[in-house]
């Protein structure tokens, strides 16, 4: 199975133990746009990514709470440390719960939602991706649930998950295509073996509701990525003829290319259990680096891995439906085995491998836990790394350690820059240097994304790229780089992660601004001082 009721027992447990990087970050998104991904531009831009588990899923006696199960409060330089680490993509696990008033209307408490959007803020003002999901309510362990496949009142069911989304959808409608909106979590009916009937199609019901109502709300939820999973994200009661059914997207935008979807996949990849989760010290090898054949599970090695990530290609994405594999990760047991962090790394880096290779997109699961059976990757009260070797097993496998989160452009955008190269120095060093820029505009607005390759032999270290934007062009959020001023001749300036342009190296960096009918593409580049087109 590719799944197991690891979180209740780790919220126990938890219970137990009782800066923007980019400048000009909006604190709230309005007229923003969406800049119309393919399938396959969407999962590379959305890179490796990550979970903020155990905080916005927590509650206690049926009432959410970001710190019930002992995490402490989510802060900005949390954020922060897990854009530095490299990662792309941010998952937020969300459940409702006692937030939810009475029907018919079900309003949902104005002051989580609020807090929902400014931890929501802490990842999207840095130009990283966000995927929002309802996570707990289904879950039968968790008081107060109430989104259960089997329950009788069905009805019911449907009318409070519709309005609930109709709320959390119009709070996100403004925001651009680096939000993503995921319907449900792990929904199943409590059991392990074949999905049961009406179970399944009750969850195609949610998945349908879900997909209707976020678009009908209208702004960017008109065109944006929706996530959806099966019965339990499940591989293969997902892939299989188990009862899973897309839902249809009658709603969305008519300015999506209609040979484009606006559907994603979720599933979830914990395989082997006796690995990833079980609390002994039986199993605490994985891999063809393990070596010792009694502490290896005999099943669920790579062959497996590349197996089930085949499957989900050959199912969705090649008919242009993008999987992301929204949870995987394996727990901390190094009571037992003293190396095993290291086959922790083997596995992430196995399963990012994977994906990748099928074009699927990853968020590790991290429950904030460190120590005897954590999944965690951040201490999250100090905001600082605690399994930076697993962390660059993810990241390795994923491409590099750079963060490029770039709204990237549709085909139809052509580029505004040709390249050229020249020579360039400055304090950074002398090197050879390309640009390259795409504009993708709309009535008020444009994004802007800007590629530096160093064509040279030297590395450059540290780089300033100056620019001149047209008239009546103002930036109003931008990532990967601070820039400053706002308008007229604007210098981009590398941040931490990036400042190094190894000979053949590139940077990916962008920007939004507004605009007073004048589109056009930025001009006049220089690095450190030398000019580039």
């Amino acid at each position: 199975m590719s799944s197991r009721p690891r979180k209740a027992r780790f919220a126990l447990l938890a219970a137990a133990l009782a800066v923007t990087g980019a400048a000009y970050g909006v604190t709230s998104a309005s007229a923003e746009v969406t800049t119309q991904l393919t399938a396959a531009q969407l999962v590379t831009d959305m890179g490796a990514g990550w979970n903020l588990g155990n905080q916005l899923e927590a509650s206690n006696n049926g009432i959410p709470s970001e710190t019930a199960w002992g995490n402490p409060v989510i802060t900005q330089a949390l954020i922060n440390k897990v854009k530095a680490s490299g990662f792309k993509t941010i998952r937020i696990p969300v459940s409702y719960l006692g937030k939810i008033g009475a029907g018919p209307n079900y309003t949902v408490d104005a002051a989580w939602l609020n807090r929902i959007q400014e931890v929501v803020n802490y990842a999207y003002n840095q130009g990283l991706y966000v995927v929002v999901n309802m996570h707990g309510d289904g879950y039968k362990s968790v008081g107060g649930s109430w989104l259960i496949c089997d329950a009788a009142d069905q009805t019911t069911v449907k009318a409070k998950y519709q309005k609930v989304w109709q709320q959390v959808a119009t709070k996100f409608a403004n925001y651009n295509d680096h939000l993503i909106l995921e319907s449900m979590n792990e929904e199943f009916d409590g059991q392990y073996g074949n999905p049961t009937q009406p179970c399944y199609s009750n969850i195609n019901a949610y998945n349908q509701i879900f997909v209707d109502t976020v678009r009908q709300t209208g702004g960017t939820n008109a065109s944006r990525w929706l996530l959806v999973p099966g019965w339990n994200t499940n591989i293969d009661y997902t892939v299989g003829n188990y009862g899973f059914t897309l839902p249809t997207d009658r709603y969305r935008a008519s300015s999506v290319p209609s040979t484009e979807q606006r559907i994603m996949i979720s599933v979830h990849y914990y395989d082997p259990w006796d690995f990833t989760g079980q609390e002994d010290g039986a199993v605490t090898q994985w891999g063809p680096n393990a070596t010792n054949a009694a502490k290896k599970s005999t099943w669920g090695q790579e062959d497996y891995l590349d197996g089930q990530l085949k499957k989900v290609r050959d199912t969705f994405i090649a008919r242009g439906y993008p999987v992301l594999v929204g949870e995987y990760g394996s727990i901390d047991k190094t009571a037992y085995d003293s190396a095993s962090n290291r086959y922790r790394a083997d596995y992430a880096r196995a399963l990012v491998s994977a994906a990748k290779k099928y074009g699927a997109a990853t968020a590790y699961w991290d429950n904030g836990y460190n120590g005897q059976h954590g999944f965690g990757l951040f201490d999250r009260g100090s905001a600082t790394v605690t399994q930076q070797g697993i962390i660059d097993a993810i990241m390795t496998a994923a491409g590099g350690s750079q963060p490029s989160s770039s709204p990237t452009t549709s085909p139809s955008t052509s580029p505004s820059a040709s390249p050229s190269t020249s020579p360039s120095t400055g304090p950074g060093g002398t090197a050879s240097c390309r640009v390259t820029s795409a504009v993708n505009a709309w009535n008020t607005g444009l994004t802007t994304t800007v590629t530096i390759t160093n064509t040279g032999a030297t590395a450059v270290n540290g780089w300033t790229l100056t620019f001149t934007l047209a008239s009546g062009q103002s930036i109003v959020s931008g990532w990967n780089a601070t820039y400053s001023p706002a308008g007229g001749r604007v210098t981009a300036t590398n941040v931490s992660y990036n400042g190094t342009l190894a000979p053949g190296g590139s940077a990916g960096i962008g920007y939004q601004a507004s605009h007073t009918g004048n589109a056009a593409a930025p001009t006049g580049f220089t690095l450190n001082g030398a000019a580039c087109s």
